[in-house]
């Protein structure tokens, strides 16, 4: 078998091992569909609600049950609810239980800073009397009681379990690996993926599964293979002691009843230039099957070879059934950044829709090798993958056309053309195009996938990394301008007073500067990382900020600042000791490994999210049974330039947007542009839709209680560029988690 290709062909073992996972499966004791307790509503992260009172014909009659504000303060969370609990984070990095009726207030644990952004876990055994809520935070996994939302200190060590340890690396140096998203449950175990960062020697990514109760380790599956193990021969020997990523950044999808584990894997360190992993790099951008009780490889396969465009899979596996041939076959359908939609038999990994290998472009870099083909699907794409003068945006004004005539007379786009030094390349989509983290939902029952996407180019040309220079700390005013204005001004403005991200005015008086560096060189949000960026600059930009650049650990411990005001039971976690704190990133190749002559970083090249012409972003029903598209209607609204025509989508309008498929045919979606949309399954027709008072940058969620059906949004985040600010209009609600429900009779 082929190291590159699909693990389709399976020796007897591994087909085997596959028979015993469905044979020893426990019966499903109840429907999943019907609570949402997981972050994707449940483990399958499928979004899909059974729920009978919001219909089709009752939908335009929704309006605000409640809302539980959260201040000034704006997050990513997306609620879970356990019976008539919800469990959201707000006021001064809280996590609070909420009555799901009413929003008043349970418990507040305060002041966990560094928590797990986009949620947490939520497990009970099963004579209910242990109820707990586990997450991570500041690299450690923690659990708090859901009833009493004090921490449990017999949990892992002391309280904590230290995720930098375990990953084969020194732990002293990984700043970074805790995910922003939750993880997953698998009947006592939690299933952990991480975030790694994206520079040159970031720590890997393997998946982890942890002891719910008692914080153990259970098992590991090595996403950079160790010598022995599968996949070692398709990187340089020895590529697991230093290369980086691979990682499950996003949400893992869980079959529950066969106990696999469907992890999503992005690409591996450094991105854009991969002459130090010759190869073609499993598990890296491949779709693997676990065995959730051991961790075993089931099946894979890799959708990119030796990725050079940073195309994560960074969407929910989707677990459906398939009616294809009169058969009906349980699949797993994974949608990808650049636009294409994999579906697979769900045990054997055998492709359910054709698959081919075609040739692709070399790399004109030194020392690199482009994989000389990549997996084609026959399936349609959903996205566009060139950009060139016939589909230039055409809302820009002349002055922009004429440039970009211009800088594509002297650039390249084409699909998996490799990035260069020695032109720029035009990719379409790139790093956020397509589809990203939330984006994917489905029925599991008739097959059809729902899948957020939207054209966004990214535009690389690859520098050599030059060391740094000893006189930099004399011209830092210099230095701030032109990282300034490379780097941040698109973003943060040309007085640094905020745009489509945060003002940085000042920022320097209340953050530390470990905190900005990790921030500046790790990314966080819809900010990506600047790997590029040196030392002195940092602290050159960090005390124009009004900051002193001295570094300092984690805040540790039970601080008591900014205790909001409320039921506050507890704050700041468990007391961690000061061997869990950070050190210095590996900085260089471990001694006898080969090496490149150089590196290369290219910037993100983020700048032009309506580059091409409308809709720029949209919602589409993907119907896997005949492989075809159903319907794609656009979302979100762009006052900047389509002055808000309902038919043009809105640039990066489904960034950190999410859906809820219901059982009575309605699929709820957000968009940027705090757009709330109701569409018919059926044909796509939008059968309701709001404004909210504020962006949201979080997963909608569904629950019912005592037979009345809810929807809450975490509606709390600043509007983008480019959109109507709702805010400050009369009778705007309070930033916060908006609920909705029909009228009560």
């Amino acid at each position: 078998m082929h190291a590159r290709f699909s693990a389709t062909f399976f020796t007897s073992l591994t087909f085997f091992t596959i028979i015993l996972v469905v044979g020893c499966s426990s019966e499903k004791t109840e429907n999943p569909h019907t609570t949402w307790t997981h972050y994707g509503g449940s483990p399958d992260q499928s979004r899909y609600f059974e729920a009978s009172e919001i219909t089709k014909e009752n939908v335009d009659e929704m309006e605000v049950a409640w809302v539980y504000p959260t201040g000034d303060e704006f997050n990513f969370f997306s609620p879970i609810i356990v019976d008539s609990t919800m469990y959201v984070l707000g006021k001064s990095n809280s996590l609070i239980a909420l009555n799901a009726r009413t929003g008043e207030e349970i418990w507040i644990h305060a002041n966990l800073k560094g928590i797990t952004r986009r949620g947490i876990n939520y497990w009970e055994s099963q004579d209910k009397k242990d109820k707990r809520l586990l997450f991570t935070l500041n690299n450690s996994l923690q659990a708090i009681d859901a009833t009493t939302g004090k921490s449990i200190t017999d949990f892992g060590d002391g309280g904590y379990v230290d995720l930098r340890k375990d990953l084969g690396r020194d732990p002293s140096t990984i700043v970074r690996i805790q995910a922003m998203m939750p993880g997953v449950l698998y009947n006592d175990l939690l299933i952990l993926g991480s975030s790694t960062g994206e520079t040159y020697f970031s720590p890997p990514g393997h998946i982890r599964a942890y002891n719910v109760v008692t914080g153990e380790l259970e098992w590991t599956f090595h996403t950079i293979p160790h010598p022995g193990e599968y996949g070692y021969d398709t990187w340089p020997k020895e590529a697991y002691k230093y290369v980086g990523g691979t990682n499950a950044w996003s949400e893992i999808s869980v079959d529950e009843e066969r106990g696999i584990a469907f992890v999503p894997l992005g690409s591996p360190t450094y991105d854009y230039y991969g002459a130090d992993r010759l190869g073609s790099n499993l598990f890296a951008n491949s779709l693997v099957a676990l065995d959730a009780r051991t961790g075993e490889r089931l099946w894979h396969f890799q959708t990119i070879h030796h990725d050079l465009w940073d195309y994560d899979l960074a969407s929910a596996p989707q677990l459906l059934t398939v009616k294809r041939g009169g058969k009906s076959i349980d699949a797993v359908a994974v949608a990808t950044k650049q636009g294409f939609v994999f579906v697979f038999d769900r045990v054997t990994g055998e492709p359910i829709f054709p698959i081919e290998e075609k040739p692709f472009p070399p790399s004109n870099m030194p020392g690199e090798k482009a994989w000389p083909t990549q997996p084609i699907p026959s399936l349609p794409s959903f996205t566009r993958h060139e950009v060139n003068l016939d589909n230039l945006n055409p809302y820009f004004p002349d002055s922009i056309k004429q440039a970009w005539h211009k800088r594509l007379d002297s650039s390249k786009s084409q699909l998996y053309l490799p990035p260069s030094d020695k032109y720029e390349t035009v990719v379409m989509p790139g790093a956020l195009g397509g589809v990203n983290f939330g984006n994917t939902a489905g029925d599991p029952f008739d097959g059809i996938m729902y899948i957020m996407t939207q054209e966004y180019a990214s535009t690389y040309r690859l520098n050599k990394v030059e060391p740094p220079k000893e006189d930099l700390s004399q011209n830092d005013v210099e230095r701030v301008q032109n990282l300034y204005s490379s780097s941040c001004i698109a973003c943060h403005g040309q007085n640094m007073e905020g745009g489509a991200g945060p003002s940085l005015l000042n920022i320097g008086h209340h953050m530390r500067y470990d905190d900005f560096k990790e921030i500046v060189t790790n990314g966080r949000g819809q900010m990506p990382g600047l790997v590029h960026v040196d030392e002195e600059s940092l602290k050159a930009l960090f005390k124009f900020l009004g900051g002193n650049p001295v570094s300092n650990p984690f805040r540790r411990g039970n601080t008591e600042e900014s205790i909001p005001e409320g039921p506050v039971v507890a704050s700041g976690g468990v007391e961690m000791r000061p061997d869990a704190q950070r050190g210095a990133p590996m900085k260089d190749y471990p001694e006898g490994a080969d090496r490149p002559d150089a590196q290369y970083t290219t910037e993100y090249g983020l700048d032009w999210p309506a580059l091409i012409d409308p809709p720029w972003s949209s919602v589409v029903a993907y119907d896997l049974n005949e492989g075809t598209i159903k319907w794609k209607k656009p979302v979100g609204i762009d006052s900047l330039y389509a002055k808000g025509d309902p038919s043009k989508g809105a640039p990066e309008g489904v960034r950190r947007k999410g859906l809820v498929v219901t059982s009575t045919g309605l699929v709820f979606a957000t968009a940027k542009g705090a757009k709330l949309y109701a569409f018919d399954q059926d044909t796509g027709e939008t059968l309701w839709e709001t404004t909210m008072s504020h962006e949201t940058n979080a997963q909608p969620s569904m629950y019912t209680l005592n037979g009345k059906q809810y929807l809450v949004v975490n509606a709390n985040s600043n509007f983008f560029r480019g959109t109507y600010d709702q805010s400050k209009k009369p009778g705007a609600l309070p930033r916060g988690y908006v609920v909705y429900a029909l009228p009560e009779k």
